[in-house]
């Protein structure tokens, strides 16, 4: 039965959501809820990926057919010549496969989940089709002339998505008129079937995790830097580090493990690689890290770290600030800083049986803050506030406490 929305008078119709990849990172599972949104309402949802990965099998389980389809992908890679170049080709090839795309299944409604591929926006603005951009980036330290080139395409959006004020506020500097407009839309994020509180006592050993993707601006060698920090006062960690590098990256995730072994705190750190769930893990932790050295427009890791009644460890800089704003069990550090961030874990240990209740009573809010439920009615909302073919754009219901202008900043 289809479910019914505040515009219960809007066919769901067909819906074509294009994302950038095939893994199970923060966006690309922010994404699956997204899909998952309109599946719920009853839409016929296909999903355009540029790349294969284990994301494609979750989004057919949850009723969408999923495609690969060629579509050029925004990274810094591509400021070299040689990747440019490969953008440029892979330009011309995403304008034809995805104009053939859109020519096949005539979709009523276009969600694009991220500013990284903007050549779905143009595309479906040249067929007259409504576009949403939700956008999770915030590259507050690029330059001006970069950052608005990333922008500009969401002036062809009709609705514009963003997960946190940060994003909103950077999109600001670039397109006042986009950040206006922008809705702002907490990150669903569910959390572990089961839950267990953290071990009351931490037997002389504490346990850290880490988890995402392997890479500098993640600041994971910070964190193995702080590992060795602790070991040099005689404080024993553990350090599991759950995650892969961006491919072209693997010298990275090498030199973690040299780094590791000079520190003589390879013992200390186990490497998994990507693991599908990562709950597992999290709870066998005593403390997250989330060590970021560059702008975060969010934290998907430390909200995954409160929901499983662990405190976490961020770095105090722009999303970041913003995921962990509330928490008792949250606390920030200078980004870029291993002194710091040992000092932190260390007083982790110090006040423990503290930290440990403040995680578990943090669990509610977070909770609350970050219900998956609420935040799929808000993008079936917001999609379907959108006219299809030139028609009238339906008013945006202001009633979802998941969501608030982005002007409000």
């Amino acid at each position: 039965m289809t479910r019914r929305h505040r515009h219960g008078d809007a066919d769901p119709g067909v819906v074509l959501m294009a994302h950038p990849g095939g893994e199970l990172y923060g966006s690309d599972r922010m994404f699956l809820e997204s899909v998952q949104a309109m599946t719920d309402a009853g839409a016929r949802v296909w999903v355009a990926l540029s790349s294969a990965g284990p994301l494609a099998a979750m989004l057919r389980d949850r009723g969408a057919d999923a495609t690969i389809c060629r579509s050029p992908v925004l990274r810094k890679s591509a400021l070299s010549p040689r990747g440019f170049l490969r953008l440029v080709a892979c330009t011309f090839g995403g304008i034809v496969d995805g104009w053939h795309l859109l020519s096949r299944v005539k979709p009523d409604r276009v969600y694009v989940s991220t500013v990284t591929v903007p050549l779905w926006i143009v595309l479906a603005r040249l067929r007259g089709i409504p576009v949403l951009c939700h956008v999770h980036e915030a590259e507050a330290s690029a330059p001006a002339v970069v950052r608005a080139a990333i922008a500009a395409p969401l002036l062809l959006a009709e609705n514009v998505i963003a997960n946190s004020r940060f994003s909103v506020a950077v999109l600001g500097r670039s397109f006042r008129s986009i950040a206006r407009r922008a809705v702002l839309v907490h990150n669903g994020v569910p959390g572990p079937v089961e839950r267990m509180p953290a071990r009351e006592q931490l037997d002389g050993i504490l346990r850290i995790a880490y988890v995402g993707r392997l890479s500098p601006r993640k600041g994971v060698d910070v964190v193995v830097d702080a590992v060795g920090q602790l070991a040099a006062r005689g404080v024993r960690a553990r350090l599991d580090v759950i995650g892969t590098v961006f491919a072209g990256y693997e010298w990275y995730e090498q030199e973690l493990r040299e780094r590791a072994e000079r520190l003589g705190a390879d013992d200390a750190v186990r490497f998994h690689g990507f693991v599908p769930s990562v709950w597992a893990l999290v709870a066998e932790s005593d403390v997250v890290v989330v060590p970021s050295r560059h702008d975060e427009p969010f934290g998907n890791t430390a909200v995954e770290a409160l929901l499983c009644g662990r405190p976490v460890i961020a770095s105090g800089t722009s999303g970041l600030l913003e995921a962990t704003a509330g928490f008792a069990a949250a606390r920030t550090v200078t980004p870029g800083d291993p002194v710091a961030l040992a000092d932190a874990l260390e007083s982790v240990s110090m006040d423990w049986a503290q930290l440990r209740e403040a995680a578990w009573r943090d669990v509610g809010l977070v909770d609350r803050r970050h219900d998956p439920a609420l935040y799929r009615q808000t993008i079936a909302d917001l999609m379907l506030s959108m006219q299809p073919r030139h028609g009238r754009r339906a008013p945006v219901s202001p009633a979802s406490p998941a969501f608030s202008e982005g002007r409000a900043m």
